[in-house]
């Protein structure tokens, strides 16, 4: 308790938030050892997702002391004179955590330019390479709950910073003392839309978007950033400005009308999928509240709408971007957790293909000649002739580009069902899902990977387990990481990892079915019935 009852007052002392402050006062107050432990009892780790967690007071908490501490690590790897780009969303003290980065770099010595407005992610991740920064900083928790914030670091090239770079800044925060005694400045530049967003916007129209554009569009950004953003780009595309969810339409950091902000959540796209339905759109598009993600729904033939997953868009947006760009030497990437399909998709194509851990950081890093990169959880990077606008997931290129591709299907009297039946007869039919299991207890993921370690299942579904490797010994060449991989007869895989970014440990399904002319319907009902018979299982296996 005195170790704690310590640890609290210095942090306290050092604190310019006066909310924070308040915060560890009233604990000491009623000496609340259990809230001292877990503020204070670990620390939120600098990973290559920069920083994540709950807002509050400690080193366990996200907070202006902690932001204060990323940014001299950060201001002490660069070194002085470096440029960094400042980008934040709407969330609980964004703006904030934004002007202290701003004040800590520009007090050790280096030149910040932070973003006038409350912009996408994308954005700030297009504007390091534009403007020719060394490094890019975003205030964002992405999709996290209304509790949370972050801190993602760009490197110069535009993309999420690997090793060893973040291990360098981990190691510089942790030498880092009193933010009190930091030197601070306040000579910054400001960024306004034309310095940024407009240049954006411009490499957007670049895009692989063909000339059809006779397409009606309901869109929710899910209370965050990327409405108006999204708006500019339709319009600038020359297509029709979505139809937008009202309640949803401007940022709110408690996201009042969603358990979760995340499109990929039960009932998280209810009131875009009713606007749908009211206003007859022919395609429902969604952004998370950073708007680095998107999410597609499509009508039914028989009415009502389908949410696709991430791997569906993938498959599409990828065969998208390699019918409309051309040269041999091209690239398409994705991440181990990823459907197979993009493989055979680029190999159709002629085209190279590369898998990667997952994270957009890695696909930035799988080659030269990248056009397209994309992750199952709704992440895709669109590119054209002259590349990669953005190093980095967009869910408003993304938006954009398969709103391109709706329209060009619908004049020819097709729709995105129809592209995925006619990939499923050419391929094969990829089904993927998830499962997901949300703790309390963080501890009970390492045990559920240790027990999956120690005793593989043999069978899952009635199919035989072939091959068990386990990623954190590295496998493919890839670098080491926590997760399993299990390759299933009858050409189905499981992949089962702790998620980088939530308490949650997530496993990766897919099963291929044959599909003749005629039978894609019958595939994908004996698809999900296995994907079903494999959740069961494999549950059970994981034991929590």
């Amino acid at each position: 308790m005195t170790d704690l009852v310590r640890l609290a007052r210095e942090w306290r002392d050092q604190d310019p938030d006066p909310d924070t402050r308040a915060e560890l006062d009233a604990i000491l107050d009623r000496q609340d050892l259990d809230a001292l432990e877990d503020r204070f009892g670990a620390k939120l780790e600098f990973g290559t997702a920069g920083l994540r967690g709950a807002l509050g007071a400690g080193p366990n908490r996200m907070n202006r002391v902690t932001v204060m501490r990323a940014a001299a690590g950060l201001a002490r790897v660069l070194g002085p004179g470096r440029h960094v780009v400042i980008g934040y969303d709407g969330r609980h003290k964004s703006d904030v955590f934004a002007a202290d980065t701003a004040r800590v770099l520009t007090g050790a010595g280096l030149r910040a330019s932070v973003m006038a407005g409350k912009w996408p992610t994308p954005v700030l991740a297009f504007a390091v390479r534009h403007l020719g920064a060394d490094a890019g900083v975003m205030v964002t928790a992405s999709h996290n709950p209304p509790q949370d914030n972050g801190y993602k670091v760009y490197w110069g090239d535009g993309a999420q910073i690997v090793p060893p770079v973040d291990l360098e800044i981990s190691a510089a925060i942790d030498a880092t003392g009193p933010v009190d005694a930091l030197p601070l400045g306040d000579d910054w530049t400001t960024l306004g839309h034309d310095d940024i967003v407009t240049p954006y916007l411009r490499a957007l129209t670049a895009l692989p978007l063909g000339d059809a554009r006779a397409i009606s569009v309901a869109y929710t950004p899910l209370h965050g950033v990327g409405g108006a953003t999204v708006s500019e780009a339709f319009r600038a595309a020359g297509f029709e400005v979505p139809v937008m969810v009202g309640r949803q339409a401007m940022p709110d950091p408690n996201f009042p009308t969603v358990t979760f902000p995340n499109p990929e959540e039960p009932g998280a796209m209810d009131l875009a999928l009713e606007l749908a339905a009211a206003t007859r759109a022919d395609l429902v598009l969604a952004n998370d509240p950073d708007a680095d993600r998107c999410a597609v729904g499509t009508p039914l033939p028989g009415g009502g709408y389908r949410m696709l997953t991430g791997d569906e868009v993938g498959g599409l947006l990828a065969e998208h971007v390699l019918r409309h760009t051309s040269g041999g030497d091209r690239l398409v990437a994705t991440s181990i957790v990823s459907s197979s399909l993009l493989a055979k998709i680029a190999a159709d194509h002629g085209v190279r293909h590369a898998e990667t851990l997952t994270g957009f950081k890695w696909i930035m890093k799988s080659g030269p000649g990248l056009v397209f990169g994309y992750e199952e959880a709704l992440g895709y990077s669109v590119g054209s002739d002259a590349g990669l606008p953005v190093h980095d997931k967009d869910g408003v290129g993304a938006a954009l580009t398969v709103a391109a591709m709706a329209a060009e299907a619908r004049r020819e009297g097709r729709s995105l069902l129809d592209l995925l039946d006619e990939q499923a007869r050419r391929y094969g039919l990829h089904a993927t899902t998830q499962l997901s299991v949300r703790v309390e207890d963080l501890s009970l993921i390492a045990k559920a990977m240790e027990r999956l370690r120690t005793n593989p299942p043999a069978r899952l579904a009635g199919r035989v387990v072939e091959s068990a490797e386990d990623l954190s010994q590295g496998a493919a060449g890839l670098p080491p990481t926590d997760g399993l991989r299990y390759r299933l007869s009858g050409d189905a895989r499981v992949i089962v990892r702790p998620s980088g970014t939530e308490p949650k440990l997530k496993c990766y399904l897919e099963v291929v079915v044959p599909v003749g002319d005629d039978d894609v319907t019958a595939a994908r009902a004996r698809a999900a019935a296995d994907l079903e018979a494999l959740k069961r299982d494999l549950a059970t296996a994981l034991a929590l």
